[in-house]
């Protein structure tokens, strides 16, 4: 009989009662990794609704139905917190903003095979599945991907295809980690993780809801209601656990800002703004909200964003556009994904100040592109084309040359 070439894994063990998942839990606190998954609802409400977690090991994969009646997640919270058990994810915001909700504190350590895949040179943002069939040579089944997991009971099917997150996970953990370590690069993956491992990565300032709002004028009273409206969206959003949408949409935020209502029945008038809306606690607060923003000092309005103030200092476009050209080039020479090297901010405000402390003055980003900037911006390189390639040349050569 023909050998399959892929692994065997282990059957997947749904878990319902604390009993079952603490005695399943218990031997992973002895391995080196896990991988973690989570399948959640959050079309109804402000946090994630959690439906089902997926922990994979060397020799179990376990299942466990985050909805089950009286089942305490007391054991997942143990092992999150095992720092002798690296907590391997792929795209990892999302569960870890699931588990410092629910468990008050984040999973530690943390690898990411989406962000280390980027390091690897697979591309921004590449997709699991994608990833699993470039290190493993398999096709992951996608028919359960946008399923409803709150749904009781669960089909074997949809087990089948939340296991596959956890196990394939373990392949392409331990073949991205034999490249990384082949090409010197397991630091540079290391140092991604620490933003992975702070608790402000993932809680939203309600302060800074605003900026998301991309409100297209230069009036920084406007803004400073935008942002008191936006700031007591968030909160209430988060206090009563629904979608920030469903309570007051963007567009009515943007109109209270610019009308500023005084009266209920101003209010009651704002497109989208229900009159019961406006009668209740909320639209008293926001009421109060557009007055306190009215009486602020203009010493404590917010700043204009970027494309809107005028007289914030702007770099030369085309310098800009030369540093976007030389990303490009070191990444593709470097095998890594630009858009983890460098923003459009970070090119812009290096742009402005090369010298200036930032992401790019240092450690593997400034070997790989924030070095080669820099001389570029000194004008001691020079952007040449060699077969059909972007390559840096010294300025010396070229005065040399003529």
């Amino acid at each position: 009989m023909a050998r399959s070439p892929f692994p065997v894994f282990p059957t997947p063990r749904l878990v319902t009662t604390t009993q079952e998942l603490e005695t399943l839990l218990a031997p992973l606190h002895g391995e080196s990794f896990v991988t973690v998954d989570t399948e959640f609802m959050r079309e109804r409400t402000y946090w994630p609704e959690l439906c089902l977690v997926q922990i994979g090991g060397a020799h179990e994969v376990i299942l466990i139905d985050a909805l089950a009646e009286g089942l305490d997640l007391a054991p997942l919270a143990a092992l999150m917190a095992n720092a002798a058990v690296l907590k391997v994810f792929h795209a990892a915001r999302q569960d870890l903003e699931i588990f410092l909700h629910l468990f008050g504190a984040l999973p530690t350590p943390v690898f990411d095979t989406q962000v280390a895949a980027m390091v690897a040179g697979f591309g921004d943002q590449v997709g699991y599945d994608s990833l699993v069939g470039s290190l493993a040579g398999y096709v992951i089944d996608k028919s359960h991907r946008f399923t409803d997991w709150s749904v009781r009971p669960l089909s074997d099917a949809q087990l089948s295809y939340a296991a596959g997150d956890v196990t394939w996970l373990r392949v392409v953990y331990e073949r991205l980690v034999a490249k990384l370590e082949q090409e010197k690069r397991l630091s540079w993956v290391a140092a991604e993780m620490a933003e992975l491992e702070t608790p402000e990565t993932f809680l939203p300032d309600p302060e800074r809801q605003w900026e998301r709002l991309r409100a297209r004028t230069g009036n920084r009273r406007m803004l400073a209601v935008l942002r008191a409206v936006a700031a007591l969206r968030e909160r209430e959003a988060q206090r009563i656990n629904v979608p920030r949408q469903r309570l007051i949409k963007d567009e009515s935020l943007l109109e209270i800002a610019a009308t500023t209502p005084v009266t209920l029945g101003a209010l009651s008038r704002v497109r989208g703004v229900s009159r019961g809306l406006a009668e209740g606690s909320v639209g008293q607060a926001l009421l109060e909200a557009v007055k306190q923003a009215q009486a602020l000092p203009e010493s404590e309005l917010p700043k204009l964003p970027k494309g809107r103030n005028k007289d914030a200092p702007r770099p030369p476009a085309s310098l800009v556009a030369l540093l976007k050209v030389l990303l490009a080039a070191c990444c593709e020479e470097h095998d890594v994904a630009p858009r983890l090297v460098a923003s459009q901010d970070d090119l812009e405000a290096f742009a402005l100040d090369p010298e200036q402390p930032g992401p790019l003055s240092g450690g593997w980003r400034g070997r790989v592109f924030g070095q080669t900037a820099r001389a570029l911006c000194a004008g001691q390189v020079a952007l040449c084309i060699r077969d059909g390639k972007v390559e840096t040349l010294p300025c010396n050569e070229l005065s040399n040359a003529g």
